[in-house]
């Protein structure tokens, strides 16, 4: 048998079966890390933490809940009134979702700023774009479960949509349904792929963390680590306190929305049953998914643009797709915008554009608004295409330190 540090009953099982060495090699001494790494690198295991509370309360939940139309919002009531802290369950797993995909959007800007992105680590930034997508599938079918007015008609509305695709448009609206319309096929399916999803989200963060041990994590100077060097540090305990601090945060946070701000982020018309004959005046979907509603509803010139809807589809889809290919927009061979002053500078105009949007999808489709949508949607699709591509290749960038230990060596006084 082969040697390792572990006895008693943790050698026992190590020999027959070695889980404690490979999740050492994952998330313990056996993993080294760069040894510059700041909170922005919690957001990764923070969402893995997230991942897990929804699908422990999602699993709890389920066995409560009725998916049918006639008892799915009595099935929601009866959970909050009568189940013992039935009430606790779904506020966490309502607010968990919200958080979970705010973690995420964190840690995804955060590669773009860093370069994550680049080479070699593109297959492990496309995973990471597989789970939010994942994600998103997730969330749309689990916000029509408590079968209220904005969850029957937000999933109206978005299903009628894939309407716009040629040919096979009615044919995608009428799968995605199970029927012709919003009714209790839908609902069935919907909870299924809520159910499936996370399970499958599971798989790719599995895969996801494996393509992460192939090349190691990037860092915020954005140059290779030298291994076997002072560049880097094991990730147990010094990275492992550093997550368990952020998650103590995160768990503050959490607690305050849960217990203070239950309904922040829910729209009041989803606490009246779904009714298919009165329309709201202004249906949303959540927060996460406004600026990319803002993206589909850019496009109405439909005197000018023949099947404008269908553009719209495409903008929306495209807002996702463009993701995966920025690995061979962004030509620039310096990973971290600590040393590209004018990218940091347009990183930080996207952001703000994505906060546009994301107010543009939450107003009505009138005055204003339409214009500044058109605008942020613009301005998105031109920053991926054009800005970030001719950044890469003409800007002027600053100097690389030859280590992650330079900086700090020459910052300190020398002793005579």
């Amino acid at each position: 048998m082969a040697k390792h540090k572990y006895t008693g009953i943790m050698g026992w099982i190590e020999d027959r079966l070695p889980i404690f060495s490979l999740l050492d090699n994952a998330v313990g001494t056996g993993y080294h890390t760069p040894k510059n790494l700041n909170y922005w690198w919690n957001f990764g295991s923070l969402a893995g933490f997230a991942l897990v509370i929804q699908i422990i309360t999602g699993i709890i939940l389920a066995m409560y809940y009725n998916p049918s139309a006639a008892g799915a919002f009595e099935s929601i009531e009866h959970i909050m009134r009568d189940v013992n802290y039935g009430w606790l369950m779904r506020y966490v797993h309502s607010n968990g979702g919200s958080l979970f995909f705010l973690v995420v959007f964190i840690h995804v800007f955060r590669g773009l700023y860093y370069g994550s992105f680049k080479a070699p680590r593109e297959l492990l930034w496309m995973l990471g774009l597989v789970i939010l997508l994942l994600m998103m599938m997730t969330a749309f079918t689990g916000y029509v479960l408590p079968w209220g007015q904005m969850s029957f008609w937000a999933a109206t509305v978005i299903t009628e949509f894939f309407s716009a695709i040629p040919g096979v448009g009615t044919d995608v609206v009428e799968w995605l349904r199970g029927s012709f319309a919003v009714d209790n096929a839908t609902l069935n399916r919907f909870y299924s792929f809520h159910y499936l999803f996370p399970f499958l989200i599971v798989g790719i963060v599995i895969v996801h963390i494996w393509a992460l041990h192939v090349h190691g994590s990037g860092n915020p100077k954005g140059i290779n680590v030298k291994k076997g060097t002072s560049d880097t540090i094991p990730f147990h305990p010094f990275y492992t306190v550093k997550d368990l601090f952020g998650m103590g945060v995160f768990i503050v946070i959490f607690a305050v929305l849960v217990f203070y701000y239950p309904n922040l982020m829910s729209h009041p018309d989803n606490y009246i049953p779904a009714n298919p004959g009165v329309t709201p005046p202004h249906i949303v979907p959540e927060w996460y998914f406004l600026p990319f509603y803002a993206i589909l509803r850019a496009v109405t010139w439909e005197h000018l643009i023949p099947n404008a809807k269908l553009w719209g589809v495409i903008a929306m889809a495209g807002s996702i797709m463009i993701l995966f290919v920025i690995p061979w927009i962004d030509k620039s061979k310096v990973r971290s915008m600590t040393f590209r002053p004018l990218s940091r500078i347009f990183f930080w105009i996207m952001v703000a554009d994505v906060f546009l949007l994301g107010v543009v999808g939450a107003m009505p489709v009138d005055g204003i608004w339409i214009y500044l949508g058109q605008f942020g949607t613009a301005y998105y699709f031109l920053h991926f295409t054009v800005i970030l591509y001719l950044l890469g290749k003409y800007e002027k960038t600053r100097p690389l330190p030859k280590s992650i230990s330079e900086p700090v060596i020459r910052s300190e006084p020398v002793i005579q």
